[in-house]
């Protein structure tokens, strides 16, 4: 078994390398976007359609950021890091035309839970025949499944629209924004008292709370609460992870809350769409241009400088990079507020979560089922109680990685056949927990051996799986921020906890994309709603910057 990869190669076609322009003429722009991620592509193409001269800086040789597809072996195509569609806003969809540009999400049609000991959950589209399941393991849970659905689906509706609105400004005495924060309060005051109280619930306590109201099986419970726990320092157990369950029950398909999607060619091939979809309203796609800083002057935002030297000048800059970046790295900290600096050096990033691809030569076998596509068509829960993941966490709050950690899978070549040669399969390991800082070692020596615990685990779910490993490619958090520039390897660019979202992401009182910087704004996963691929705050920080633009520019004479 091959462990070491051949050189990457992306799955779709790229925008092509530019030469550098000599002409200051030629440099400048109405709005330079920082980062290729998905959001700054969002951020980028709204910019364009809303009549900017727009130019988007990438320092790798694709666009993506984390949601990118590469070749580890040739004809087994990766979603090396990001792996599904998940909260991705429907109007982004419609104002980018992002169906005329290859816009393919494909439904993943079933979700596994196998137990380890020969039993399991198996959900498809048939609600009536996924209650008889529930039922095999507890009539009682069967019978709460829809009230569970029911509630759930009442407070993602309260949430959803803050999702799609800047938050407003606590901070401030400006009458929009006091009535801006009155229309939430009077929002809230219009919910029914179940809701509010359940949205509390979930906000402020812990996921296992919430489930244990409602259900008795632990397979049932481990594979509700695994939801709870995605890229966040938190068991099911711990305050917060009733937040990252309800963030993630957000996350729709076709309209349908909790279901994810993948898309065509994988989240690469959806970045891929979303540049074309940039370039189609005029912004221009440079890659390999590395930002070493923002140039400012007085206080303003005038343009960026290359590592190379080459400079890009525009009245308008947006970062698409994390916090600790955009704040810390591309400006000079002394020429921003102190309360602000201390906030973002306080703001927590430490990434617990991995990714262990493998590339198969067939299906996995589990006992009683076989190697049937059927079970493989979503994602597969490896995680068959809260008490599992209880203890996956437990290693990870003492330092290290855990030795039966949680492992959220999906066979992509099921869903798409073209991400492997006929016969063979790719498998995306979503991994957790494997803390950033580990207890006296580190990454580069533990990185290998992370992926012999994982497929190890595998192993004792699936036997006969290590048979099946062509190949497989291990990223840990160190590896993810050498990669793609996220700080201590977090997916979300800032761990989702109460105080830093909404009102408080990144920092409180810059909660609305701007910055101190006159023309510089933040449009990454650190700003609110938040990470996955989901593209809002590079389309509310648009908004934001349009609307900016509109108060200064001078009106025209009668």
């Amino acid at each position: 078994m091959t462990m070491t990869a051949p050189d990457k190669k992306s799955k779709r076609s790229n925008p092509p390398k530019s030469n550098r322009s000599t002409s200051k003429a030629d440099r400048t722009y109405d709005a330079i976007v920082i980062g290729g991620g998905h959001n700054g592509l969002v951020n980028g193409a709204y910019l364009a359609k809303s009549g900017l001269r727009t130019l988007i800086l990438e320092r790798r040789h694709l666009v993506g950021g984390a949601a990118i597809t590469e070749e580890l072996r040739p004809g087994f195509w990766f979603t090396t890091f990001s792996y599904a569609l998940s909260l991705l806003r429907p109007d982004i969809i419609h104002d980018l035309e992002l169906v005329k540009h290859g816009f393919m999400p494909l439904l993943m049609s079933s979700r596994f839970a196998p137990d380890g000991q020969g039993d399991y959950l198996l959900f498809g589209q048939d609600h009536a025949q996924n209650l008889k399941e529930i039922a095999r393991h507890s009539k009682h849970d069967a019978d709460a499944y829809d009230q569970y659905g029911h509630d759930m689906d009442r407070v993602c509706q309260a949430i959803k629209p803050l999702l799609d609105t800047v938050p407003p400004d606590i901070f401030s005495d400006d009458p929009e924004e006091l009535l801006a924060l009155a229309g939430i309060g009077a929002r809230l005051r219009k919910l029914d008292k179940r809701v509010l109280h359940n949205a509390v619930r979930l906000l402020t306590g812990s996921a296992a709370d919430f489930l244990d109201d409602y259900f008795d099986s632990e397979l049932l419970k481990g594979y509700l609460a695994s939801s709870s726990i995605i890229g966040t320092k938190v068991g099911p157990r711990s305050q917060g992870s009733g937040l990252v369950l309800l963030y993630h029950s957000l996350g729709e398909h076709d309209g349908e809350f909790g279901s994810w999607a993948f898309h065509k060619g994988g989240n690469g091939g959806f970045t891929q769409v979303l540049a074309r979809a940039a370039q189609s309203f005029g912004a221009e796609i440079l890659l390999e241009s590395p930002v070493e800083a923002v140039i400012t002057k007085d206080g303003q935002a005038t343009g960026v400088a290359l590592a190379d030297g080459t400079e890009y000048h525009a009245g308008t800059v947006i970062s698409a990079l994390d916090p600790r970046r955009t704040f810390l790295e591309l400006v000079d900290p002394s020429e921003l507020p102190d309360d602000l600096v201390e906030h973002i050096r306080r703001f927590r990033f430490q990434g617990t979560s991995s990714k262990v691809n493998f590339a198969l030569d067939g299906l996995p076998d589990y006992p009683g089922l076989g190697p049937k596509p059927d079970h493989f068509r979503g994602f597969t829960n490896i995680g068959p109680s809260m008490d599992y993941l209880e203890r996956a966490f437990d290693d990870a709050k003492y330092g290290w990685y855990s030795q039966r950690p949680y492992i959220d899978m999906a066979v992509q070549s099921t869903i798409d056949p073209d991400m492997a040669p006929p016969g063979k399969h790719v498998l995306s390991c979503f991994i957790q927990y494997t803390p950033y800082k580990l207890r006296e070692s580190d990454w580069d020596t533990e990185k290998e051996n992370l992926g012999d615990t994982v497929q190890r685990t595998l192993e004792s779910f699936f036997p006969g799986f290590g048979d099946l490993v062509l190949q497989r490619e291990v990223v840990t958090p160190l590896h993810i921020e050498r990669t793609v520039g996220l700080s201590e390897g977090n997916i979300f660019a800032g761990e989702f906890i109460a105080p830093q979202m909404f009102f408080f992401r990144p920092a409180p009182g810059w909660s609305q994309y701007r910055t101190p910087i006159e023309g510089y704004y933040q449009c990454g996963s650190g700003t609110h709603p938040g990470g996955c691929v989901m593209g809002a705050p590079g389309k509310l920080a648009a908004s934001q910057i349009i609307k900016d633009r509109a108060k200064t520019r001078p009106r025209a004479r009668a």
